[in-house]
């Protein structure tokens, strides 16, 4: 075995991961897989990941046209905070939850058997995970700066971050509900700190959703608003802004008088190594 290859090998973990299913009809025994749980047995650290997507929700109304999609947008928060309260002593270990999770869970919703990987990074399991068995599928790679979902923009400045070496310090899947109110499930994407100002970065697929920089900027004002702390906001764009488009001009103006700087995915690395230099 060549040394690069016995390295990476001794490097690897052992992970355990559950598939989250949805089944809104349990006699006919059909399911959408619509999330991961992934963690370590070990130390106890963990990823939970689900659907966010609005074309993501839309394949589970197709293949479930009475599916409960407030009960899917809320699963997330509910089962973090359960982990969360277990973790704290609320409940022993958050890892005995899984073995009566199909108790607590709503009859719709079921988790398949675990399942063991090995690999070197958590996050990056999770990434690949969820790609192989939740992800809408893919057409061939598209190149930066092309068109694209917010889960594809996400995986490039999920490496963009890491590259730069700032992926330890982000706070990833931001919760705004205490700035909004009770039970919002926006998340914010990235979530970061540099000099007494907190900073935020959210994807925007301009190309499929250009509304939702509307949600954004309200998220935002709302912050800015009601927090006690400096803050900061930047949206990632699929796709660059032309002034001669009119839909990217209101995509623009939207962003710009909510306080939020626009930034192309082709140029996302840029911006990064100049907020590394302020953070340092």
């Amino acid at each position: 075995m060549p040394d690069s290859e016995m390295t990476a090998s001794l490097l690897e973990r052992a992970f355990a991961y559950q598939i989250l299913r949805y089944s809104p009809n349990l006699i006919r025994d059909e399911w959408v897989n619509i999330g991961v749980l992934l963690f370590d047995p070990g130390t106890g650290e963990r990823r939970l990941r689900l659907i966010e997507g609005q074309d993501e929700f839309l394949r589970v109304r197709r293949l479930h046209p009475a599916a409960d999609e407030e009960l899917l947008r809320g699963l997330r928060d509910d089962l973090e905070d359960r982990f969360q309260s277990a973790a704290n002593g609320g409940g022993g270990d958050w890892q005995k939850l899984l073995t009566k999770w199909n108790d607590t869970l709503a009859n719709a919703l079921q988790l398949a058997p675990q399942k063991g990987t090995l690999a070197t990074d958590l996050d990056a399991e999770m990434e690949r995970l969820y790609s192989d068995h939740i992800a809408l599928q893919r057409p061939a790679a598209r190149r930066v700066g092309a068109p694209g979902r917010r889960s594809e923009m996400r995986a490039y400045c999920d490496q963009v971050w890491k590259l730069a070496g700032l992926w330890p310090r982000l706070e990833r899947s931001f919760r705004v509900a205490e700035f909004t109110f009770p039970g919002d499930p926006m998340r914010i994407d990235y979530a970061y700190r540099r000099n007494g100002i907190r900073g935020f970065v959210q994807t925007l697929s301009v190309s499929r959703s250009p509304a939702d920089c509307k949600t954004y900027a309200y998220t935002a004002e709302r912050i800015a608003g009601r927090a006690s702390f400096k803050s900061e906001f930047a949206a990632v764009t699929d796709v660059p802004l032309l002034p001669q488009n009119q839909r990217h001009r209101f995509v623009s103006d939207t962003l710009r008088e909510a306080g939020i700087e626009p930034i192309p995915l082709e140029g996302f690395a840029v911006w990064v190594n100049k907020l590394k230099s302020a953070m340092n």
